[in-house]
């Protein structure tokens, strides 16, 4: 019996398995743990096959089944994390995209910070408590704060303003609980805009804090 040939199939199996139709589009879609368990037990069969010497097949076997279980519950602890998200977050204003096995936050300038402040507006409190919360149950990722400007003023003060910008929100929210240890932070100025700085909604959207969520390595 060709054991290497099995795993691969199996790596193709799973992640068939967990694919889903959108009922929007009709098209057919993975989830994340799918991808995730497939990667893994497409990388596990590799290592396997060159672990196991004397029978490459039952190695490259064992070792997809364990990277199944790895890659899967990678996948699916984002899934989860992603989830309570979006159900925390739904009417904020805050949007949640999904980058592979990370997770960003997106907090436009109409509901974090004024124009050229840096003081956190006392109604975004409620919202990074919700963050806080999911954070906290969800403690095996790292944070990564980062502040974004608009295009007005000189670059020494976008850039001072973006990094005050990220520590407010690092602040806040290890004062709720979330452990320093995950919390990183970073200023880019104007250099990243997600909107056109030439209009004043533009520039609100590129007054922002995003947050990116990341698995601990």
């Amino acid at each position: 019996m060709n054991h290497k040939l099995v795993a691969l199939s199996l790596a193709a199996a799973i992640t068939a398995g967990c694919a889903t139709t959108d009922p929007y589009s009709g098209e057919q879609k993975t989830s994340n743990v799918g991808k995730g368990a497939g990667a893994g037990a497409l990388a596990g069969a590799v290592v396997g096959a060159a672990a196991k010497h004397n029978d490459r097949g039952r190695g490259a076997l064992a070792g997809a089944a364990v990277g199944a279980a790895v890659g899967s519950g990678i996948g699916y602890y984002m899934d989860r994390q992603e989830t309570a998200l979006r159900q925390r977050l739904e009417g904020t204003g805050v949007r949640v995209q999904r980058i592979g096995d990370q997770i960003k936050l997106i907090m436009p300038g109409n509901i974090t910070f004024d124009s050229g402040r840096a003081e956190l507006k006392s109604h975004f409190f409620r919202t990074l408590d919700a963050v806080a919360e999911v954070l906290q149950k969800f403690n095996k990722t790292n944070v990564d704060v980062s502040g974004h400007t608009d295009s007005t003023g000189s670059a020494d003060l976008n850039q001072r303003l973006s990094e005050q910008r990220a520590i407010s929100v690092s602040d806040y929210l290890q004062s709720r609980g979330v452990a320093s240890q995950r919390l990183f932070t970073s200023g880019y100025g104007p250099r990243f805009p997600i909107a056109d700085n030439s209009t004043a909604a533009g520039r609100e959207d590129n007054r922002r804090v995003e947050i990116q969520l990341r698995g601990m390595q």
